[in-house]
């Protein structure tokens, strides 16, 4: 038997090894839990005085609840003073009514090993949410379709950092509005066994969402779980439409998630200061919350605070400012004192391409994010153009990149291996680490590891076609899309969820508004 027969013989060498490494692999890292302290920018005298000005805001101005006559009556009942569609909060009644919400709650999936827990140190990431527009290296800038939409949902799915699906991953302008939450929900349900969020664009879609719901995981299960997160926007400046406001009582009388946020560009709806801006996010975060515990005490809500700011010159909102760090930051403070799961943050960029622009900003997001103690991430992955586009390569890129904030969060490790004293002392001076035993015993796991980035050297490089990090992330978007695998769901569950949207859609004309 010559050598290179006996290596076979001894278990594949090489080729076993490169089987191993080609192999399609399903890996979802566990939701972060922080080892690394938050970062507060305000000191107590701040935070008490932007609390104060935050009550005397829905006192003395209040805040509107439009077209929802059985909000006005729910506040008179609690205590308010309702004029009009105006309802003055006395001090203290909103943060009172906050007190049931839950500082945490699980989100289960329909596969148990991806449940995630919203709250205390714990890092939620899910992707992008809302852009109309999708973008891609070959087909460019165009409305997004329901194909890209489940797309989007199979890179997340595929996505190693990624924890949660998301929602609106993308905006899908061929089905009809009045449809489209339908099969966009059975898309997340039936394309991805990780959690979710419902449809909020009119209370009868939260109602859909909370029906398709129960058909998923078994109507029991969701009258005692948790199993939907959604997105509740307010319109800023203290305004709660009817629309979001009804998705929002829905989604609380069935015990399920809401994010209460504030969408703020400041100069343009929130002061230009990043105090009277946080005293703002405050009040209409106090004033959202606490309706919801009106609706149903206990029910989970969280802390929601999207904030940029605007250019003065051109009136468009700018990212990876200072500015927006200095409010996320506080705001996260603020979430903290009342109690409360915090959502902020993203992979935020006004660039038109996955560019350096769309680079230096993101990392300023995210890395800000982290450090802020944000609980659920929402647009952690593929934003672009200011959220207008959900872009293939920088979901990728961004999905990629997620992988810094699990490392950084582990914190310092200073066990026995941590401390790393025996390879000092088995080294010694002028030697070298790599080939001794600490080293051997870590090297797989010692270093965070891109998985898309180039590594080689130039001459490789060049030999392989010079191939820049969009064109990387090309390719990594076809071999996910290629390498996606759906994951098993019961037959009677997947007939269920397919006859209901049917049903549903037929139910109804086609309405494009």
């Amino acid at each position: 038997m010559n050598e290179v027969t006996a290596r076979r013989a001894r278990g594949g060498g090489g080729s076993a090894r490169r089987a191993e490494r080609t192999a399609v692999r399903m890996d979802t890292a566990k939701f972060i839990t922080r080892n690394i302290p938050n970062f507060e920018i305000l000191n107590e005298e701040a935070l008490q005085i932007i609390e104060w000005n935050a009550e005397t805001v829905l006192e003395e101005i209040g805040v509107n609840f439009l077209e929802n006559p059985a909000a006005l009556q729910r506040w008179r009942d609690a205590g308010a003073d309702v004029r009009g569609e105006r309802v003055h909060i006395p001090r203290g009644l909103a943060r009172k009514l906050c007190a049931t919400a839950p500082s945490s709650f699980t989100q289960h999936a329909r596969n148990a090993e991806r449940n995630v827990e919203i709250g205390g140190k714990n890092l939620v990431l899910a992707p992008v949410y809302g852009p109309p527009f999708v973008r891609d290296r070959e087909g460019g800038r165009r409305y997004a379709t329901m194909q890209d939409f489940r797309n989007f949902v199979k890179l997340g799915y595929m996505s190693k950092w990624l924890h949660h699906s998301g929602g609106t991953v993308c905006e899908p302008t061929d089905v009809p509005v009045n449809k489209r939450h339908l099969d966009m929900l059975h898309a997340h349900m039936t394309l991805s066994d990780k959690p979710f969020m419902g449809s909020v664009t009119e209370p009868s879609r939260a109602e859909d969402s909370v029906e398709m719901a129960k058909l998923l995981f078994g109507a029991d299960f969701v009258d005692r779980n948790t199993v939907m997160t959604s997105l509740v926007n307010i319109n800023s400046p203290l305004t709660f439409d009817a629309t979001m406001m009804g998705a929002l009582e829905v989604y609380a009388a069935a015990n399920q998630a809401a994010i209460v946020s504030p969408f703020i560009v400041g100069g343009a709806m929130a002061p230009v200061t990043v105090a009277g801006t946080l005293t703002q996010v405050l009040a209409e975060v106090l004033a959202g919350v606490a309706y919801s515990q009106l609706i149903r005490p206990g029910a989970p809500v969280i802390f929601g605070a999207f904030v940029t700011s605007i250019d003065m010159n051109s009136g468009a909102p700018t990212f990876g400012t200072p500015e927006a760090s200095h409010i996320t930051y506080g705001a996260g403070q603020l979430a903290r004192r009342l109690g409360l799961p915090y959502r902020s943050g993203g992979a935020f960029c006004g660039s038109k391409l996955p560019d350096a622009q769309a680079a230096y900003e993101t990392a300023n997001s995210l890395n800000m994010a982290l450090l802020s103690g944000v609980n659920f991430m929402l647009h952690a992955c593929g934003w672009l153009e200011g959220g207008l586009v959900s872009s293939y390569e920088k979901f990728v890129m961004d999905a990629d990149q997620l992988g810094t904030l699990h490392h950084l969060a582990q914190g310092v490790a200073v066990d026995e291996n941590g401390q790393g004293m025996d390879a000092i002392r088995e080294v010694g001076p002028g030697g070298h680490y790599l080939g001794c035993a600490h080293t051997q015993a870590n090297f797989k796991s010692a270093f965070w590891r891109s998985d898309l980035f180039d590594y080689k050297p130039f001459e490789t490089w060049e030999e392989e076609g010079a191939r820049d990090t969009e064109t990387l992330a090309t390719a990594r978007v076809k071999k996910l899309l290629g390498d996606y695998q759906q994951p098993a769901l019961d037959e009677g569950v997947a007939e269920a969820l397919a006859d209901y949207v049917a049903r549903k859609k037929e139910s109804m004309p086609d309405a494009f508004i």
